[in-house]
């Protein structure tokens, strides 16, 4: 199979993500549907945390088996400060962000702030943090292009084909991650910003996918990797203060756990595969 074909397969397993999408469109969701929406998007983002680490640690743990420290420290440095910048980076983004709100919202006389004011900065904390979970898992799916291309780059065709597959399958549950946090809040994005969005988070598998045919190198994989889960633990954090304000304990449970098994579903073809 040519390397166009393989960036061309790549690039469909990316923009599965748009099947997910959708969602986001939904009109006045009930308290009980957004506090569901918000518990699923928090479980398959847990189950993006674990598969992401465990990817990126996998060639420090085969270089632990052969006592390569080298590798090892280099590998476990480009973990740690991937995942450094993708969590800690996030966290003072996120204040200056707030204090840029805040100065540009400060009211200009007694009484000044309207209800109307107090919506749409809730709106565009809802945007702020859709457009971070689509990055999150923009960098995350770059690794995925990364591992379809190196496949392809060793001769295991009949690998790359299956993480194709999976990878397809799996990012047409993250698209409903992206757009989780606006349908929750009942913002309604239009069709040009959920194409925006679907090029954000699906484009880089595209990418990952034209770049891992041409570069076969574990350190690069393992950067990208921990600034996904950096930036995807963020996201959850977020995600799980929403939940609880929401009251429906037993709901979030409930969807919190749907989430994970809808992830591991998904996934099931890649870890078949052995990736």
């Amino acid at each position: 199979m040519s390397g166009t074909n393989i960036a061309l397969l790549g690039a469909i397993a990316g923009f599965t993500i748009y099947l997910g999408l959708p969602i986001g469109r939904l009109r006045k969701p009930t308290p009980r549907l957004k506090a569901g929406l918000n518990a699923v998007a928090i479980g398959i983002l847990v189950f993006l945390v674990w598969d992401v680490l465990t990817h990126a640690w996998e060639p420090i743990d085969g270089a632990l088996g052969k006592h390569e420290w080298g590798t090892v420290a280099s590998g476990g440095l480009t973990l740690m400060a991937g995942l450094a910048v993708g969590l800690l980076g996030l966290v003072y983004y996120d204040s200056w962000m707030a204090r840029r709100r805040r100065t540009a919202e400060r009211p200009q006389g007694p009484g000044a702030v309207a209800a109307t004011e107090l919506a749409s900065k809730s709106r565009s904390q809802a945007a702020s943090l859709t457009l971070m979970i689509a990055t999150g898992i923009g960098l995350h799916n770059f690794a995925e292009g990364l591992a379809i291309g190196n496949s392809a780059a060793k001769g295991e065709l009949s690998l790359a084909i299956l993480l194709i597959i999976g990878f397809g399958l799996h990012n047409a549950t993250e698209g409903f991650g992206i757009v989780a946090p606006l349908a929750a809040d009942g913002e309604r994005p239009s069709w040009l910003t959920l194409l925006g969005l679907g090029l954000i988070g699906g484009g880089p598998t595209f990418l990952g996918t034209v770049v891992g045919q041409r570069l076969v190198d574990d350190t690069v994989s393992i950067a990208f990797l921990g600034l996904a889960a950096g930036s995807i633990l963020y996201v959850v954090i977020e995600l799980l203060a929403v939940a609880r304000k929401t009251g429906f304990k037993t709901l979030t449970t409930w969807c919190v756990f749907a989430g994970l098994v809808l992830g591991f579903a998904t996934d099931a073809v890649v870890t078949a595969a052995g990736a």
